[in-house]
């Protein structure tokens, strides 16, 4: 695992001037990879290049050092990520008499381009942000990873085309800062994250997942181009019985693919049906004890602990417990925050650092169970668009909209509690009569009419989701398949792996899930829907799969995730912040907010009249970006 960075300037400059800015921007991302670090730089009389990243060492810890060349040092690659299936292919090219001086993966994806070309990264199973520089086709090459595990951002700026694996080896770069993207500041305010290919700043892009960019040194100009093809798949006419042991052999199978590591390996281990399979399997194919961690809460009602110890127990691991409380998740609140880099709101991120970085203090690489929602189902949302398609069909509109006016009375909340009415309220603010709904339910922030009122005119943007509807090709989603499409592209990408990549390895800790492996979710991809969500069963088959190895009924106790009392926290220890956030002199300055509304909303929350926890998160999260990034 390791962070990399690039510079092309569309002219020649000095090689030592270009070290220089390389370094720079090695030295800001230095916790991705503390081991090691390199650099490439190249001077024609066109143009300069250079190439640069930071290593945190877990597969060949002697010769696998980057930069990485090809024998006649005509190819440089720079690589994050890892390959899980490079033996595999390693050996198909030695039977091709291609020689190997390494045992990295590093070196698999030099050789197999040298080989094989671009056709060559559809064939990596694995997560990965990788460049490689062509001197011979006077190209540069840059690859994201089928689901985006791994970050990439750039920008073609002026003299200079930059990328990175952080945002803030970019901004760094960069002569002044960027001004704000409306796109990716309504995209924030909706989901409360901002998904590729935007980022908060104008003409700063992530490149999207399953995508390559193709850069012509000779014209300065360059294509972005998928890897794998996302066609809709055939429908399937296996049994369920087949199906499920299918799924119970792809699952094992990628979980051992994503155990390979010349470093010690656990598992985070909260007790739900996801990080419990990805452990119990772990643990079935080793002969020795894994080791599993797990997060507890002091405050009761958070903490789900017995659930971890119940699958500790049952597979043998040495278990580590760690019980946090309210102090140690808001002392590193600024560090875990200011290091996304843009606005991010899933308070689920503080947690998740914590584990983390308890959790380096044994093993250097660690699975989770992340994706196992998006790939089998397992989503209470999924739920929520199939009420709404009978909901509508039942409902008159000019009922529902009484109903909900009077339910947004009674179901008014004063603290921050997560529970039924909270659901319920969600799920009736969520019902659209004009097939829109799954847009809604994903909006975890501001309504489209709450953004209008609350962001000045400059910045408003109509039908924020117009791009991802042009690019998955559904407007009006209705199944299933079609949710976790929107998911994979939206939510998975721009808010789960975000969330994991950046506070994991602000603790030089790798995390891989074996559930986004691009062949199992494909493979559920072509199942009947109610294999995966069967009636009130969510991923019905993967425990159906599993559930011969767990108590009986385990597998179908409700979990409520990383929740963190945020919205006590905006009225007691972050009041005095989120207060100054709303000062006139300051948002008058700003010119982002409308001052009276914005102001109307963080009140009734602090004072209790009403509670806005996810919209006052937000706009806190966003305001500590902004005084951070442009008031420093």
């Amino acid at each position: 695992m390791c962070g990399i960075n690039g510079i092309i300037h569309k002219l020649k400059i000095d090689e030592s001037t270009v070290k220089k800015q390389l370094t720079v921007m090695n030295d800001l991302i230095i916790h991705r990879g503390p081991d090691d670090g390199g650099t490439f730089v190249k001077a024609t009389n066109n143009y300069s290049i250079g190439m640069a990243m930071r290593r945190l060492s877990i597969i060949d810890l002697s010769s696998g050092d980057q930069p990485m060349y090809s024998e006649d040092n005509t190819i440089a690659i720079v690589f994050n990520g890892e390959i899980y299936n490079f033996k595999t292919l390693k050996q198909e090219l030695e039977q091709q008499n291609v020689r190997f001086k390494t045992q990295s993966d590093t070196e698999v994806i030099l050789k197999l381009y040298e080989t094989y070309g671009t056709n060559s990264f559809k064939m990596l199973d694995g997560m990965f942000g990788f460049s490689i520089y062509d001197f011979n086709k006077n190209k540069v090459f840059i690859a994201r990873d089928f689901f985006g595990e791994k970050p990439l951002y750039y920008t073609n700026n002026g003299n200079q085309f930059l990328w990175a694996s952080e945002l803030k080896s970019i901004i760094n770069g960069l002569p002044t800062k960027p001004d704000i993207c409306k796109e990716g500041l309504n995209l924030f305010f909706r989901l409360t994250y901002i998904p590729a290919p935007y980022t908060i700043y104008k003409n700063i892009h992530k490149l999207e997942a399953n995508n390559y960019i193709e850069y012509d040194l000779s014209t300065f100009e360059f294509t972005i181009n998928s890897i794998h093809d996302t066609n809709v798949q055939e429908k399937s006419d296996l049994s369920f019985k087949d199906a499920k042991k299918i799924v119970r052999d792809k699952v094992y199978k990628s979980v051992e693919s994503r155990s390979i590591s010349d470093v010690p390996i656990g598992t985070f281990l909260s007790g739900g049906v996801d990080s419990s399979v990805v452990s119990h399997c772990l643990a079935d194919m080793n002969s020795a004890k894994i080791d599993t961690f797990s997060i507890g809460f002091e405050k009761a009602s958070y903490d789900e602990t017995d659930k971890s110890r119940v699958v500790a127990k049952l597979i043998n691991s040495n278990h580590h417990e760690f019980v946090i409380n309210e102090s140690d998740l808001t002392q590193n609140i600024d560090d875990i925050l200011l290091n996304f880099d843009e606005p991010f709101a899933d308070s689920s991120s503080l947690p998740t650092y914590l584990v983390s970085n308890k959790t380096k203090s044994h093993v250097k690489v660690a699975l989770t169970g992340d994706g196992g929602d998006e790939v089998f189902g397992g989503y209470n949302k999924y739920y929520m668009g199939k009420i709404n398609t009978k909901y509508t069909r039942i409902v008159p509109e000019f009922a529902h909209n009484q109903v909900n006016k009077l339910a947004s009375t009674l179901l008014k909340q004063k603290d921050d509690k997560r529970g039924y009415k909270y659901q319920l309220n969600k799920m009736l603010n969520a019902i659209n009569y004009n097939n829109s709904h799954y847009w809604n339910i994903i909006s975890l922030g501001f309504e489209t009419n709450d953004i209008n009122t609350l962001l000045n005119s400059n910045y408003q943007k109509q039908d924020i989701f117009e791009y991802y509807k042009e690019k998955t090709n559904i407007s009006s989603p209705k199944s299933l398949n079609e949710f976790r499409t929107i998911d994979r592209h939206l939510s998975l990408e721009g808010d789960l792996l975000v969330k994991v990549d950046r506070t994991s390895m602000l603790n030089s800790l790798e995390c891989r899930a074996p559930f986004l492996n691009r062949e199992l979710f494909e493979f559920t991809m072509t199942l009947p829907e109610d294999y995966l969500l069967n009636k009130w069963s969510k991923k019905h088959i993967l425990k159906a799969a599993f559930s011969d190895v767990f108590p009986e009924g385990f597998l179908e106790k409700s979990k409520q995730g990383f929740g963190v009392p945020v919205g006590d926290w905006l009225r007691d220890g972050l009041k005095k912040e989120l207060l100054s956030y709303i000062d006139k002199s300051f948002l008058n300055a700003q010119q982002i907010f409308n001052i009276k509304n914005m102001t109307e909303l963080v009140e009734n929350h602090v004072t209790g009249k009403q509670d806005n926890t996810f919209k006052v998160w937000s706009y806190f999260c966003f305001q500590k970006w902004y005084t951070n990034t442009f008031k420093s």
